[in-house]
Protein backbone atom coordinates (compact mmCIF):
# COMPACT_ATOMS: atom_id res chain seq x y z
CA UNK A 1 0.00 0.00 0.00
CA UNK A 2 1.47 3.52 -0.93
CA UNK A 3 -0.22 6.32 0.08
CA UNK A 4 0.36 10.15 -0.84
CA UNK A 5 2.28 12.62 0.98
CA UNK A 6 1.74 16.14 1.10
CA UNK A 7 3.00 17.53 -1.99
CA UNK A 8 5.19 20.14 -0.15
CA UNK A 9 7.03 16.82 1.07
CA UNK A 10 7.03 14.86 -1.56
CA UNK A 11 10.17 15.81 -2.80
CA UNK A 12 13.99 14.52 -1.37
CA UNK A 13 14.14 16.92 0.87
CA UNK A 14 13.67 18.89 3.75
CA UNK A 15 17.17 17.41 5.38
CA UNK A 16 17.77 17.56 8.62
CA UNK A 17 20.67 19.98 9.08
CA UNK A 18 21.94 18.82 12.60
CA UNK A 19 21.82 15.06 12.61
CA UNK A 20 23.66 15.28 15.59
CA UNK A 21 27.47 14.05 16.81
CA UNK A 22 26.04 10.62 17.62
CA UNK A 23 25.00 9.92 14.33
CA UNK A 24 28.52 11.32 13.24
CA UNK A 25 30.17 9.04 15.64
CA UNK A 26 28.39 5.86 14.95
CA UNK A 27 29.18 6.83 11.22
CA UNK A 28 32.77 6.74 11.70
CA UNK A 29 32.70 4.40 14.09
CA UNK A 30 34.52 5.86 16.65
CA UNK A 31 33.87 8.69 19.94
CA UNK A 32 34.61 12.20 19.47
CA UNK A 33 36.36 13.29 22.69
CA UNK A 34 37.26 17.10 21.65
CA UNK A 35 33.55 18.59 20.98
CA UNK A 36 34.49 21.88 19.67
CA UNK A 37 31.79 22.46 17.23
CA UNK A 38 28.31 22.70 18.76
CA UNK A 39 28.52 25.48 20.87
CA UNK A 40 27.03 23.81 24.06
CA UNK A 41 28.15 24.92 27.34
CA UNK A 42 30.00 21.91 28.23
CA UNK A 43 32.04 23.94 31.23
CA UNK A 44 29.37 25.15 33.01
CA UNK A 45 29.86 23.85 36.68
CA UNK A 46 26.36 23.33 37.70
CA UNK A 47 27.45 23.23 41.49
CA UNK A 48 23.41 24.12 42.37
CA UNK A 49 22.10 21.54 40.21
CA UNK A 50 24.82 18.83 41.16
CA UNK A 51 24.33 19.76 44.64
CA UNK A 52 20.31 19.32 44.17
CA UNK A 53 20.24 16.25 41.26
CA UNK A 54 23.52 14.50 41.55
CA UNK A 55 26.49 14.60 39.31
CA UNK A 56 25.14 12.05 36.90
CA UNK A 57 22.25 14.86 36.01
CA UNK A 58 24.99 17.37 35.44
CA UNK A 59 27.02 15.18 33.29
CA UNK A 60 24.22 14.50 31.26
CA UNK A 61 22.23 18.08 30.93
CA UNK A 62 25.23 20.22 29.37
CA UNK A 63 25.26 18.20 25.99
CA UNK A 64 22.53 17.66 23.36
CA UNK A 65 20.86 14.22 23.27
CA UNK A 66 21.41 11.90 20.14
CA UNK A 67 19.04 13.48 17.75
CA UNK A 68 18.27 9.65 16.01
CA UNK A 69 17.63 8.78 20.07
CA UNK A 70 19.57 5.21 18.44
CA UNK A 71 20.02 3.25 22.16
CA UNK A 72 16.54 4.24 22.67
CA UNK A 73 15.15 2.69 19.43
CA UNK A 74 17.46 -0.21 19.75
CA UNK A 75 16.27 -0.92 22.98
CA UNK A 76 12.61 -0.64 22.07
CA UNK A 77 12.86 -2.89 18.62
CA UNK A 78 15.00 -5.50 20.70
CA UNK A 79 11.85 -5.58 23.18
CA UNK A 80 9.06 -5.38 20.48
CA UNK A 81 10.70 -8.04 18.24
CA UNK A 82 11.16 -4.89 15.23
CA UNK A 83 13.55 -3.80 13.09
CA UNK A 84 14.99 -0.53 14.20
CA UNK A 85 13.71 1.05 11.35
CA UNK A 86 10.16 0.85 12.41
CA UNK A 87 10.89 2.63 15.36
CA UNK A 88 10.72 6.69 15.48
CA UNK A 89 11.18 8.39 19.53
CA UNK A 90 9.94 11.62 19.81
CA UNK A 91 9.23 13.86 22.95
CA UNK A 92 5.99 11.97 24.05
CA UNK A 93 2.63 10.85 22.50
CA UNK A 94 1.82 13.84 22.04
CA UNK A 95 4.04 15.19 19.90
CA UNK A 96 4.10 12.21 17.44
CA UNK A 97 0.52 13.18 17.18
CA UNK A 98 1.44 16.40 16.15
CA UNK A 99 4.11 14.92 14.07
CA UNK A 100 2.03 12.69 12.22
CA UNK A 101 -0.35 15.92 11.04
CA UNK A 102 2.51 18.14 10.07
CA UNK A 103 4.16 14.95 8.03
CA UNK A 104 1.03 12.82 6.44
CA UNK A 105 -1.95 15.82 5.88
CA UNK A 106 -1.78 19.11 4.42
CA UNK A 107 -3.85 22.53 5.23
CA UNK A 108 -7.44 21.85 4.54
CA UNK A 109 -7.54 18.40 3.80
CA UNK A 110 -9.98 16.66 6.01
CA UNK A 111 -9.22 14.40 9.07
CA UNK A 112 -11.74 11.78 10.87
CA UNK A 113 -11.89 11.05 15.17
CA UNK A 114 -14.67 10.26 17.60
CA UNK A 115 -16.41 12.88 19.14
CA UNK A 116 -14.64 13.42 22.28
CA UNK A 117 -11.52 11.03 22.25
CA UNK A 118 -8.21 12.18 23.43
CA UNK A 119 -9.06 16.22 23.13
CA UNK A 120 -5.39 16.76 22.08
CA UNK A 121 -5.54 15.45 18.49
CA UNK A 122 -8.22 17.75 17.42
CA UNK A 123 -6.57 20.53 19.13
CA UNK A 124 -3.44 19.86 16.96
CA UNK A 125 -5.52 18.94 13.67
CA UNK A 126 -7.29 22.43 14.08
CA UNK A 127 -3.93 23.96 14.84
CA UNK A 128 -2.63 22.27 12.05
CA UNK A 129 -5.20 23.60 9.51
CA UNK A 130 -6.94 20.51 8.81
CA UNK A 131 -10.95 20.19 8.70
CA UNK A 132 -11.90 17.86 11.77
CA UNK A 133 -14.96 15.82 11.22
CA UNK A 134 -16.42 14.24 14.71
CA UNK A 135 -18.24 10.76 14.29
CA UNK A 136 -20.48 10.33 17.28
CA UNK A 137 -19.38 6.83 19.62
CA UNK A 138 -21.42 3.75 19.37
CA UNK A 139 -23.80 3.48 22.31
CA UNK A 140 -25.43 0.20 23.93
CA UNK A 141 -26.10 -1.30 26.90
CA UNK A 142 -21.65 -2.32 27.59
CA UNK A 143 -20.91 1.12 27.41
CA UNK A 144 -19.23 3.44 25.10
CA UNK A 145 -16.91 2.33 22.03
CA UNK A 146 -15.48 4.12 19.13
CA UNK A 147 -17.69 3.58 16.09
CA UNK A 148 -15.53 1.80 13.63
CA UNK A 149 -17.85 1.20 10.72
CA UNK A 150 -19.17 5.22 10.79
CA UNK A 151 -15.18 6.18 11.14
CA UNK A 152 -14.87 4.30 7.89
CA UNK A 153 -18.41 5.57 5.93
CA UNK A 154 -16.95 8.80 7.17
CA UNK A 155 -13.72 8.88 5.88
CA UNK A 156 -15.41 7.99 2.54
CA UNK A 157 -17.97 10.29 2.37
CA UNK A 158 -15.44 13.43 3.30
CA UNK A 159 -12.33 11.74 1.08
CA UNK A 160 -10.14 11.81 4.45
CA UNK A 161 -7.04 12.37 4.60
CA UNK A 162 -6.10 10.56 8.00
CA UNK A 163 -8.57 9.18 10.74
CA UNK A 164 -7.43 8.98 14.12
CA UNK A 165 -8.30 6.25 16.45
CA UNK A 166 -6.88 5.42 20.21
CA UNK A 167 -7.26 2.31 21.29
CA UNK A 168 -7.81 1.48 24.31
CA UNK A 169 -10.04 4.70 24.22
CA UNK A 170 -9.79 7.76 26.36
CA UNK A 171 -11.66 8.59 28.00
CA UNK A 172 -14.23 5.42 27.75
CA UNK A 173 -11.25 3.18 28.70
CA UNK A 174 -12.84 0.88 25.68
CA UNK A 175 -10.66 -2.01 23.80
CA UNK A 176 -11.43 -3.03 20.19
CA UNK A 177 -9.30 -6.08 18.87
CA UNK A 178 -6.34 -6.10 16.72
CA UNK A 179 -8.26 -7.90 14.03
CA UNK A 180 -11.02 -4.70 14.68
CA UNK A 181 -8.38 -2.18 13.71
CA UNK A 182 -7.03 -3.89 10.87
CA UNK A 183 -10.21 -4.53 9.69
CA UNK A 184 -10.63 -0.83 9.99
CA UNK A 185 -7.34 -0.29 8.33
CA UNK A 186 -8.69 -2.44 5.38
CA UNK A 187 -12.25 -0.50 5.02
CA UNK A 188 -10.31 3.18 5.12
CA UNK A 189 -9.57 4.72 1.20
CA UNK A 190 -6.44 3.55 0.34
CA UNK A 191 -5.09 7.27 0.43
CA UNK A 192 -6.02 7.81 4.01
CA UNK A 193 -3.80 7.24 6.89
CA UNK A 194 -4.97 5.53 10.11
CA UNK A 195 -3.20 7.38 13.20
CA UNK A 196 -3.49 4.82 15.75
CA UNK A 197 -2.85 5.93 19.65
CA UNK A 198 -2.08 3.13 21.39
CA UNK A 199 -1.00 5.50 24.33
CA UNK A 200 -2.67 3.03 26.80
CA UNK A 201 -1.68 -0.56 25.02
CA UNK A 202 0.05 -1.22 28.57
CA UNK A 203 -2.65 -1.99 30.64
CA UNK A 204 -4.71 -4.52 27.47
CA UNK A 205 -5.52 -7.82 28.88
CA UNK A 206 -4.39 -9.34 26.13
CA UNK A 207 -0.76 -8.92 24.61
CA UNK A 208 -0.78 -6.43 21.48
CA UNK A 209 0.40 -6.72 18.66
CA UNK A 210 3.17 -4.45 17.36
CA UNK A 211 3.75 -5.56 13.93
CA UNK A 212 3.92 -2.38 11.52
CA UNK A 213 0.89 -2.26 9.11
CA UNK A 214 0.50 -0.76 6.10
CA UNK A 215 -1.16 2.61 5.99
CA UNK A 216 -1.01 2.99 10.01
CA UNK A 217 1.02 4.92 12.65
CA UNK A 218 1.01 3.49 15.70
CA UNK A 219 2.10 5.85 18.64
CA UNK A 220 2.87 4.53 22.36
CA UNK A 221 3.96 6.67 25.41
CA UNK A 222 6.22 5.84 27.98
CA UNK A 223 4.00 8.70 30.46
CA UNK A 224 1.78 5.51 31.62
CA UNK A 225 3.36 2.40 32.23
CA UNK A 226 6.92 3.64 32.63
CA UNK A 227 5.81 6.62 34.86
CA UNK A 228 7.63 9.09 32.53
CA UNK A 229 5.15 11.67 32.15
CA UNK A 230 7.64 14.52 33.56
CA UNK A 231 10.39 13.20 31.28
CA UNK A 232 8.20 13.39 27.60
CA UNK A 233 8.88 9.98 26.13
CA UNK A 234 7.23 8.38 23.09
CA UNK A 235 7.64 6.61 19.86
CA UNK A 236 5.91 5.00 17.16
CA UNK A 237 5.38 2.18 15.18
CA UNK A 238 5.15 2.02 11.25
CA UNK A 239 6.86 1.70 7.94
CA UNK A 240 10.56 2.66 6.86
CA UNK A 241 8.98 4.99 4.20
CA UNK A 242 6.52 6.37 6.56
CA UNK A 243 9.10 6.72 9.54
CA UNK A 244 11.32 8.59 6.87
CA UNK A 245 8.83 11.11 5.89
CA UNK A 246 8.10 12.04 9.48
CA UNK A 247 11.77 12.46 10.49
CA UNK A 248 11.63 15.40 7.51
CA UNK A 249 9.74 17.43 10.30
CA UNK A 250 10.58 16.51 13.39
CA UNK A 251 12.33 18.67 15.71
CA UNK A 252 16.11 17.87 15.53
CA UNK A 253 16.88 17.20 19.39
CA UNK A 254 13.25 16.96 20.44
CA UNK A 255 13.90 14.24 23.70
CA UNK A 256 17.03 15.39 26.09
CA UNK A 257 19.70 13.54 27.11
CA UNK A 258 18.20 12.75 30.47
CA UNK A 259 15.02 11.55 28.74
CA UNK A 260 17.00 9.25 26.65
CA UNK A 261 19.28 7.90 29.46
CA UNK A 262 16.37 7.48 31.78
CA UNK A 263 13.89 5.83 29.17
CA UNK A 264 16.94 3.46 28.14
CA UNK A 265 17.79 2.71 31.39
CA UNK A 266 13.88 1.76 32.27
CA UNK A 267 14.19 -0.73 29.66
CA UNK A 268 17.18 -2.39 30.65
CA UNK A 269 14.94 -3.57 33.70
CA UNK A 270 11.51 -4.87 32.23
CA UNK A 271 10.88 -6.30 35.17
CA UNK A 272 9.81 -2.91 37.47
CA UNK A 273 7.67 -2.18 34.51
CA UNK A 274 5.69 -5.25 34.58
CA UNK A 275 5.31 -5.23 38.32
CA UNK A 276 3.83 -1.67 37.75
CA UNK A 277 1.97 -2.89 34.59
CA UNK A 278 0.07 -5.46 36.94
CA UNK A 279 -0.46 -3.73 40.06
CA UNK A 280 -2.51 -0.79 38.10
CA UNK A 281 -4.64 -3.48 36.24
CA UNK A 282 -5.51 -4.92 40.19
CA UNK A 283 -5.96 -1.20 41.34
CA UNK A 284 -8.24 -0.45 38.32
CA UNK A 285 -10.54 -3.54 39.38
CA UNK A 286 -10.28 -2.60 43.31
CA UNK A 287 -11.60 1.22 42.27
CA UNK A 288 -14.21 -0.50 39.93
CA UNK A 289 -15.41 -2.97 41.99
CA UNK A 290 -15.92 0.55 45.31
CA UNK A 291 -17.52 2.86 43.07
CA UNK A 292 -20.22 -0.14 41.93
CA UNK A 293 -20.93 -0.63 45.97
CA UNK A 294 -21.47 3.15 45.43
CA UNK A 295 -24.36 2.99 43.10
CA UNK A 296 -22.03 4.36 40.04
CA UNK A 297 -22.20 3.01 36.24
CA UNK A 298 -18.50 2.01 35.95
CA UNK A 299 -17.50 1.27 31.93
CA UNK A 300 -15.24 -1.70 31.06
CA UNK A 301 -11.74 -0.78 31.03
CA UNK A 302 -8.57 -1.39 29.50
CA UNK A 303 -6.55 1.38 30.46
CA UNK A 304 -4.67 2.86 33.45
CA UNK A 305 -8.26 4.41 34.66
CA UNK A 306 -11.74 3.98 34.94
CA UNK A 307 -14.55 5.92 33.53
CA UNK A 308 -18.08 6.70 35.41
CA UNK A 309 -21.27 7.45 33.59
CA UNK A 310 -23.24 9.93 34.96
CA UNK A 311 -26.79 10.57 33.88
CA UNK A 312 -25.92 14.19 31.88
CA UNK A 313 -23.23 16.82 32.11
CA UNK A 314 -24.89 18.69 35.20
CA UNK A 315 -24.99 15.78 37.55
CA UNK A 316 -21.20 14.98 36.13
CA UNK A 317 -20.27 18.30 36.76
CA UNK A 318 -21.83 18.13 40.46
CA UNK A 319 -20.62 15.28 41.39
CA UNK A 320 -16.72 16.69 39.90
CA UNK A 321 -17.27 19.93 42.49
CA UNK A 322 -18.12 17.75 45.79
CA UNK A 323 -14.99 15.82 44.82
CA UNK A 324 -13.49 18.48 44.36
CA UNK A 325 -14.20 20.13 47.76
CA UNK A 326 -12.72 17.72 49.32
CA UNK A 327 -9.47 18.02 47.32
CA UNK A 328 -10.20 14.94 45.11
CA UNK A 329 -9.71 16.09 41.20
CA UNK A 330 -10.65 13.65 38.84
CA UNK A 331 -11.46 14.98 34.94
CA UNK A 332 -14.48 15.76 33.27
CA UNK A 333 -14.34 15.70 29.45
CA UNK A 334 -15.16 19.05 28.09
CA UNK A 335 -16.94 17.64 24.71
CA UNK A 336 -20.35 18.21 24.69
CA UNK A 337 -20.95 14.25 23.78
CA UNK A 338 -18.97 13.24 26.49
CA UNK A 339 -19.20 15.41 29.63
CA UNK A 340 -21.19 13.27 31.00
CA UNK A 341 -18.37 10.70 32.39
CA UNK A 342 -15.82 11.52 34.85
CA UNK A 343 -12.08 10.08 34.71
CA UNK A 344 -10.61 8.41 37.51
CA UNK A 345 -7.11 7.09 37.68
CA UNK A 346 -6.45 3.73 39.20
CA UNK A 347 -3.74 4.96 41.83
CA UNK A 348 -3.67 3.63 45.43
CA UNK A 349 -4.56 7.00 46.53
CA UNK A 350 -8.14 6.85 44.37
CA UNK A 351 -8.64 3.84 46.84
CA UNK A 352 -7.93 5.86 49.82
CA UNK A 353 -9.66 9.25 48.88
CA UNK A 354 -12.93 7.97 47.78
CA UNK A 355 -13.28 5.22 50.22
CA UNK A 356 -13.13 7.80 52.74
CA UNK A 357 -15.02 10.25 50.82
CA UNK A 358 -18.05 12.04 52.44
CA UNK A 359 -21.33 11.66 50.62
CA UNK A 360 -19.93 9.77 47.49
CA UNK A 361 -22.98 7.58 46.72
CA UNK A 362 -25.05 8.00 43.62
CA UNK A 363 -27.66 10.72 44.40
CA UNK A 364 -28.72 10.56 41.47
CA UNK A 365 -29.37 6.74 40.94
CA UNK A 366 -30.79 6.80 44.40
Amino acid sequence: MKLPFPAHLQSDGPHNPFPGLKALERRLGREIPHRLGSNEGLDMPHEVLTQHFGEAFASHIRSYGDAEAYELRQRISQQLDLAIENTLVDAGADSLLALALRGLVAIGESVVCSAGTYPTFAYFAQGQGCRLIEVPYFKNENGLAPNLTALAEVAHQQKARLVYLANPDNPSGHQHSDADVLALRQSLPEDCWLLLDEAYHDFREDPASSNPIDGVLRVRSFSKAQGLAGLRVGYAIGSVELLSQLMKVRIHYALSSVSLAAAALLLDHPQEVTAHIEAVKHRRRQLTHLLQSKGFNVLPSYTNFVAVVMPNGEAASNLQNRLLEQDILVTRPAHADMNHLLRITALEDALEALSSCKGLENRVAR
